[in-house]
């Protein structure tokens, strides 16, 4: 076990010569055994892993470490009252980078019965983004045409938008920000751009909780990239507060989808391509081909002698993650690899293979839905949820 600090917001970032990691910044190769060390998680151990039901990302130890595991998983083995959270900044078109967390949420919420409540902080990317309101609620419709095609439970799962539901959502956060200092702000996030950018971890908080505020206490569980742990750190530290009638939310802390140039998170902000959702066959190969950063060698001749490192390249990278889930033809994969019998070329369209055809089934659920407005009402929050969030002002 690593030792946490009394205040989980008290160690809130990770920068030296070789890595920054903050919610808002991953730049260079990120060390994760020394994330664990900084930031004061617990690495995921062989039997935590095993209570969980079968999903290659937390099998594979992509999703490797966490706080508060144990409660949730007891929970969800005895069939008590068990939420997820889990959400999204809509500043552009989703791609995998951001939506192989939410099939991991379907996977859990299928085995166990979870409620899934999934937010989205449009708010958050006006005051950290150079974005109208109206570029913002463009990249809001179509993130909810990815989420509601990812085909999770309707009558367990909530979706909510900053905006769109502020009436349940800004009370409990006005009330949240009377318990997060300025000073605690400024150490997580840096020096803040704008007081909306200061007030948004309010916000945040207020989402992690949000399933217990509707269902009662209960054991809650946020599966995110480490980057955003410190997010969930914030909301432990209010909600450990004696006059909040909520337990800590528990975290799943991921490591990162690798950028397809190589080390570090994909990412549609930078000048590296990225695979987005709605992009067809043709262009996931030739984007996979021309740009999937590669551990072969300079020429065939070199590979066959000396082989591949699997370990940073991207193709196999993406398969191992999620794309593949046969343990065996993975380990094939990486065997051959390394002894110089596949070559790079043969191995980035295996992985092109593998991402077009889920692409294809999630574009084919996409296409599928009605109306916007109609499908989402299915996963807003009930007149009686909100009801219950709704707290006495007069």
């Amino acid at each position: 076990m690593t030792d946490t600090p009394a205040s989980e917001t008290e160690t809130t970032d990770y920068s030296n010569g070789e890595a920054t990691v903050t919610p808002y910044t991953v730049e260079g190769e990120v060390d994760y055994e020394r994330l664990l060390d900084r930031f004061g998680a617990d690495r995921l151990t062989d039997e935590q892993v095993e209570r969980f039901p079968d999903h290659p990302m937390i099998r594979r130890r992509v999703y490797y470490a966490g706080r508060g595991v144990d409660r949730y998983l007891a929970a969800a083995e005895a069939g008590d009252t068990h939420s997820i959270v889990t959400g999204v900044g809509p500043s552009g078109p989703m791609h995998l980078g951001h939506v192989l967390v939410f099939y991991l949420a379907r996977r859990l919420q299928r085995a166990t019965g979870a409620h899934v409540y999934i937010p989205l902080s449009d708010d958050e990317k006006y005051y950290t983004k150079e974005m109208s309101f109206e570029e913002i609620s463009a990249a809001t419709r179509s993130n909810l045409r990815d989420l509601l095609a990812v085909g999770f439970d309707p009558e367990r799962t909530r979706i909510v938008v900053d905006r769109l539901d502020a009436d349940v959502l800004y009370p409990h956060a006005a009330r949240v920000a009377g318990d997060i200092t300025q000073s605690t702000v400024e150490a997580v996030y840096g020096d803040p751009p704008n007081v909306g950018f200061s007030f948004y971890p309010a916000m945040q908080a207020t989402h992690l909780v949000l399933p217990q505020l509707v269902h009662g206490r209960h054991p809650t569980l946020v599966p995110v990239a480490v980057d955003q742990d410190p997010h969930v750190r914030v909301c432990r530290d209010v909600a450990g507060k004696a006059r909040y009638d909520v337990s800590k939310p528990g975290a799943l802390l991921g490591k990162f989808l690798p950028a397809l140039d190589g080390p570090g998170k994909m990412s549609s902000s930078g000048d590296t391509p990225v695979i987005e959702l709605t992009d067809d066959r043709e262009t996931v190969r030739e984007t996979v081909m021309r740009h999937a950063y590669s551990g072969g060698r300079v020429d065939v001749e070199e590979h066959r002698e000396h082989g591949g490192d699997p370990s940073v390249d991207v193709a196999y990278q993406y398969l191992y993650s999620f794309f593949d889930a046969d343990d065996e033809r993975v380990e094939r994969l990486a065997r051959e690899y390394r002894a110089g019998e596949l070559l790079t070329g043969e191995l980035k369209s295996i992985a092109a293979d593998a991402i077009t055809e889920f692409l294809a089934a999630h574009q084919q659920r996409r296409d599928a839905l009605g109306k916007l407005e109609r499908e989402l009402d299915r996963y807003r929050l009930r007149e009686n949820e909100r009801e219950r969030l709704r707290p006495s002002v007069l």
